[in-house]
């Protein structure tokens, strides 16, 4: 009887604690939700966060606004994500530079495993290797090889910035091809494509996502996409193996959590939400467009995922010798 009872007292006590977070998710949203984006606004994570939040804003009926916080790889808005209140009013919208950013800046202030919570991939574009077709006069992967053999050192690539799957993308593509470019980092893959659209750097190493609306409109040329099949999107541009380099294969995917601490029905409410968006007929139009098929993932998928992508990453990293610049 004594057992019994004290099974019953726990058994109540779970109940009480479960039943605020229970009643505190279905009140929720009660106010704007926050999606922080670490980069500038008009690069790759944009062109599919923004279309998120007003896919989410229709759905939650709260509007759920962009906070684009750049800087370090997008490891300064990362840090600002794990550091929010978890009440389940901010989310994150992070990248596969996330898990290089581990093995490539040794005193970052939070885990990305740890301090934040992963609840899905929302998108998997390949990276594509970009050209400005004014600076770089090339007609072809095979004119463009030939170029950068006969001229180690004098063209440069930009990237969103140290550590970056853009940057390590380069490396990687250097390392494999024995060639050498000069990289050139910005504060996000928005000033970096500007500035390759202006003419002021030679190429770029790419997510499809911020690059296919250029690529359309002629601003910069496409070499070659990073995958194992031509993207649907662009049809005419072959793929790594097609040109000679078939295990140069990257993608630049993004996905979302939630802050540590949020109370799990929350988060399980958002992972369906997110589930629900990413696969409506209007986000699925639009990601078509940038090249990336829909894409999602359980809680506990993505976070073996990310696991893994981040102990491929330091692999790539250890190789390539790349550091800080």
């Amino acid at each position: 009887m004594q057992l019994r009872a004290l099974f019953i007292v726990a058994l109540a006590t779970g109940l009480l604690h479960a039943a605020p977070a229970q009643a505190q998710a279905q009140a929720w949203p009660a106010k704007p939700i926050t999606l922080i984006v670490p980069f500038p606004p008009g690069g790759g994570t944009d062109a599919f966060a923004r279309p998120l939040s007003a896919q989410l804003s229709k759905q939650l009926g709260r509007q759920v606004i962009i906070d684009n916080r750049g800087g370090a790889g997008g490891t300064v808005g990362a840090s600002i994500a794990a550091k929010a209140a978890p009440d389940g009013y901010t989310f994150f919208v992070g990248a596969v530079h996330h898990a290089i950013a581990p093995s490539f800046y040794p005193k970052l202030d939070y885990n990305i495993e740890t301090d934040l919570v992963p609840l899905t991939v929302i998108a998997n574009p390949p990276q594509i290797i970009v050209i400005n077709p004014g600076r770089v006069k090339v007609d072809d992967f095979k004119a463009f090889m030939t170029l950068l053999r006969a001229n180690p050192g004098k063209l440069n690539y930009a990237s969103a910035g140290n550590g970056t799957s853009h940057h390590l993308a380069g490396e990687l593509f250097k390392q494999q091809s024995n060639t050498f470019i000069v990289h050139i980092p910005y504060r996000g893959a928005g000033p970096a494509l500007q500035d390759l659209i202006a003419g002021n750097v030679d190429m770029m190493f790419d997510g499809l996502g911020s690059s296919a609306q250029h690529i359309r409109a002629g601003r910069i040329k496409a070499l070659a996409v990073a995958a194992p099949k031509r993207s649907p999107a662009f049809p005419n541009v072959p793929t790594t193996a097609e040109v000679g380099m078939p295990d140069y294969l990257v993608s630049t995917w993004y996905g979302i959590w939630g802050v540590k601490g949020t109370p799990q029905p929350i988060l399980d409410r958002m992972h369906s939400e997110l589930v629900k968006a990413v696969n409506s007929p209007e986000l699925k139009d639009v990601w078509a467009g940038n090249g990336s098929d829909t894409a999602t993932m359980s809680q506990q998928e993505f976070a073996k995922f990310l696991n893994s992508e981040i102990k491929r990453w330091a692999a790539v990293t250890k190789a390539s010798g790349a550091k800080l610049d």
